[in-house]
This record gives structure tokens, C-alpha cells and sequence, in this order.
């Protein structure tokens, strides 16, 4: 983790110390405030727990270890934080507007906060927000970008309103195909001409029940890292399509082209490929519902447990647009299985809580494994998925390192 620069052209320096630094214009080039220097600890986000792993400061990633993911309802403080450029430096609610415009709106239409929040319905729905490179860590051979374990994944309340009654508002034409964003977030070299990300979905899924246009979270206003304070909470997908800092709608009458969706950008592989393949960008598919995939958030792996102890375990698991049949946990490297207690999620697209008690045959090491299954049968893989370039869609059983003494 690089300390020295860490705040220049980063345009955040509010966001990273809780308050505004009053003499910036003096702070020389490349100096730390001496607030984020701390021996042997990485600088500390405001508002997050200071136990979540930086990644990368350039653009600022932040992961959460797996154990502090156990609340039922992600805090904001224990949400990872993905983002591809920097976040605005300052953002004032008030004068905040979001335009729908695009090649298949009947009526381009631009709305304030305060009219989002008067004119159509307020909900409040629990969705997974999940990196589409969770898990990259894990690929052999390695896959470029934020190498990712396996805390890229969250599962807040959202609250703000359905994206369909916005775009009905607006009158979507018959050749609509897809419905992308632009943020207000600002492209790592500084061009102002330049998306840093600019994604996208079908038509079939903006207009959903649970694809939100977002103003805050758990019952909050949005983390200025979260999007403040306008975003895209789209669950079940790739979190990059849940786009932040929302001001612009394009209703397109063709796959969207923006920033980071062609390439090998959030694509996979169409078909089955060899590990280090070089995959020409024409045989990669766009990845849209995200596999079924679990997390075991207690215990927290290498703990030491007397053996006459019962052992509580207990995660979440989800499964893209679809709901999780069953979860299913091992303690012999998966010779066998027995059935946790699983639970319904709180609304469609949210994870669902697991849970089960343990014993320990004997003195020794023991890995915790846990495998979710979908509902249309699908399970996860006991060890890693098809390698792809990218290092996308990791779902390989999540395992626990535990000692009985």
C-alpha cells in the first residue's frame, strides 16, 4: 500500500478525513496528512470499519474480510467499495439533477432529487451488490485486477424508487434494448471527456421491481463512497452495472458501448477455455446474472476451538436472479455433507442466512466448507470454476480454516 500520494488528484480528501482539509492549497506534493500515516495500518476510510483491507488507493478499492460481513443487513461501514475513477469532490443534494435521455425515450426529462423523492414511490429493498471479480485472488494462473478474496459482496437496504416508473415516466419507445448510466465520477487521467465506467443492462432487466434508482441506504443518505447521492442499485448482476453518482439515463436502441463494456471488460469467455488462454475479444460474452456463490461469516477462519465445544456456523448465500435451494456444509474436505438450516430471503435478490451447529470428532485441523445450490439445480463447484482472462465469477466453495484443542 503506497502512503506517500495518496491523496493527490484523488479529489476526496473530505471523504478519506471526515472533514475538509483548511490549508490544502498548501499541502506540498506528495505528503500525507499525517491523520491517514498509521505504523503497520493502512489509511482510514471515514465513516468505514478500519479492519476493511485497501486494495488499491488509485482508484480507491477496499475490501471486507469475510467476518465482518456477518450482519444480517450490510452497514455502510462494512461495505466494500469499488470504484474505476474518483468520486466527485464535492456534491450538494440540492442541486443535484439526473437526465433520461437516449435514442429510445419518447420525452427527455430532467429530474431533482426532491422530485424523484415526491413524485414517485418510495421503496426499501434489501439487494446483493457483488463485484464481478470477486474471487480473483484465487485464479491460477493470475488474473489482472484488484485481487479480490472474497469480501467484494454486500447486501444493504436500498432505498429510492423503481427505475421502470421513471422510464414510464419518460415514455419508453418500442426499439428500447437497453438502459445504461453515466456518473459524475471523473476518469483517472483527468480528461473530463472520458467515462471511467459507463455500463449497463437489458431492457427485460431495468425494468424489474427490484432495479432501483437509489438515494439511500439503510434508512441513510448514501456513503459519499457509495454513490451520494444518487445510484443504481441493480441486484443479482455484476455490481458495475449499479452505477454511482448517478446523473445521466440512456434509454439505447442497442447494447450499450460505453466505458468498460466491450473488450474484455465484465465479459467472460463464451465457451470453456484453457487456463492462460489468450481469448480474442469477439469470443467473450457479457456477464449478466451473477452464479450461486456462499460465504461462511462465522467463525472467522483459524480459530481454536476446545473440543468439547460446539461449533456455530452460519453465512449467506445467494444466486443471481435466482433464490438458493439448499446450503449444505462439510468438515472432511467434502467426503460428505449434511444440510444447514437455510432461511428466505427478505425480498427477492437479497442473500439468505445459514446456519448450523458443528462437532468435532477430534483434536486437529479442520477446514469448514460450504456449498449453496440454486434453484435450478445448480451447485457450486468444490474447487475453482473455469478459469477466465479477467478472473471473473469465482464461486468455488468457501472454505474455513479450523482448529479443535
Amino acid at each position: 500500500m503506497r502512503r506517500r500520494g495518496f491523496l493527490r488528484g484523488l479529489g476526496q480528501a473530505g471523504v478519506l478525513l471526515g472533514a475538509p482539509i483548511v490549508f490544502e492549497r498548501f499541502l506540498p506534493a506528495g505528503l500525507t496528512p499525517v491523520a491517514l500515516v498509521q505504523a503497520a495500518q493502512p489509511p482510514v476510510l471515514a465513516g468505514k470499519d478500519p479492519r476493511l483491507q485497501v486494495l488499491n488507493d488509485r482508484p480507491v478499492n477496499v475490501e471486507t474480510p469475510a467476518h465482518l460481513l456477518d450482519d444480517r443487513v450490510t452497514p455502510a461501514k462494512r461495505m466494500f467499495v469499488r470504484n474505476n475513477g474518483h468520486p466527485p469532490p464535492a456534491v450538494d443534494p440540492r442541486s443535484w439533477t439526473l437526465v433520461v435521455r437516449g435514442e429510445s425515450i419518447r420525452r427527455e426529462t430532467s429530474y431533482t432529487l426532491d422530485e424523484l423523492k415526491r413524485r414517485f414511490e418510495n421503496v426499501s429493498l434489501q439487494l446483493v451488490i457483488e463485484c464481478g471479480g470477486n474471487g480473483r485472488a484465487e485464479f491460477v494462473p493470475p488474473a489482472s485486477g484488484n485481487q479480490w478474496r472474497l469480501g467484494a459482496v454486500a447486501c444493504p437496504r436500498f432505498d429510492g424508487i423503481r427505475l421502470r416508473d421513471l422510464l414510464d415516466d419518460c415514455g419508453v419507445q418500442d426499439d428500447a434494448v437497453y438502459v445504461a448510466y453515466r456518473g459524475a465520477d471523473t476518469h483517472l487521467s483527468g480528461d473530463p471527456q472520458r467515462d471511467p465506467i459507463s455500463r449497463g443492462v437489458p431492457l427485460a432487466k431495468a425494468i424489474e421491481a427490484e432495479s432501483l434508482v437509489a438515494f439511500g441506504m439503510n434508512g441513510e443518505p448514501l456513503h459519499p463512497l457509495h454513490g451520494h447521492p444518487l445510484r443504481l442499485a441493480i441486484g443479482g448482476w455484476p455490481g458495475s452495472v449499479s452505477g454511482k453518482w448517478l446523473n445521466e439515463l440512456l434509454v439505447r436502441d442497442r447494447v450499450h458501448d460505453g466505458a468498460k463494456m466491450g473488450g474484455q471488460s465484465y465479459r467472460v469467455p463464451c465457451a470453456p477455455v484453457e487456463p492462460g488462454e489468450k481469448v480474442p475479444d469477439e469470443a467473450m460474452c457479457i456477464i449478466e446474472s451473477m452464479p450461486v456463490k456462499s460465504l461462511i461469516t462465522h467463525p472467522q477462519t483459524g480459530l481454536r476451538l476446545p473440543l468439547d465445544e460446539s461449533l456455530t456456523v452460519r453465512g449467506h448465500a445467494w444466486a443471481g436472479d435466482l433464490a438458493v435451494e439448499r446450503v449444505e456444509l462439510s468438515i472432511d474436505f467434502g467426503a460428505t455433507w449434511r444440510a444447514a438450516e437455510l432461511e428466505a430471503p427478505a425480498n427477492r435478490l437479497a442473500w439468505q442466512h445459514f446456519s448450523a451447529h458443528v462437532d468435532l470428532p477430534q483434536r486437529g485441523y479442520y477446514e469448514i466448507w460450504a456449498r449453496a445450490t440454486d434453484t435450478a439445480g445448480v451447485a457450486q463447484p468444490m474447487l475453482l470454476p473455469g478459469w477466465n482472462p479477467k478472473g471473473y465469477l469465482n464461486n468455488a466453495t468457501h472454505r474455513v480454516a479450523v482448529y479443535a484443542v
